[in-house]
């Protein structure tokens, strides 16, 4: 974990939410079982980040983060999004995975929050 991640999970209202940002949580009959952040950019040229993609062990097979990913896409277009932005690690291979089948494409050159990041992908809208 890094200063970055505390940053985000440690307030996400603060540091998400009230930046016009969104958290989106999935649900299986009630309970919480996967997570993704809408992290708001400047728009420069990223709109929004995808980022803290995450799903329980025991609901995971079940296309939970794929479902995430679409409607966080959705939510973007919704608020007039042009490009998205994810940070990751290629050690992350089913995330990364699912970000390609969304769409996602690996760039270069811009530069990472985090000093673990190998991988960056962007989704024109």
């Amino acid at each position: 974990m890094e200063d970055s991640d505390y940053q985000l999970l440690d307030n996400p209202r603060q540091a998400i939410i009230e930046k016009g940002g969104y958290i989106l949580v999935a649900l299986d009959n009630g309970k919480p079982v996967g997570v993704c952040a809408l992290v708001k950019l400047d728009g420069d040229p990223y709109d929004f980040e995808l980022a803290k993609l995450a799903v329980e062990p025991e609901a995971q097979g079940k296309h939970i983060g794929s479902q995430l990913i679409e409607a966080v896409i959705t939510k973007a277009r919704e608020q007039g999004a042009k490009k998205l932005y994810i940070e990751s690690h290629t050690s992350l291979e089913p995330a990364i995975h699912l970000y390609q089948k969304a769409g996602f494409k690996e760039i270069a050159g811009h530069s990472p929050t985090f000093s673990r990041v190998n991988i960056q992908m962007e989704l024109i809208l």
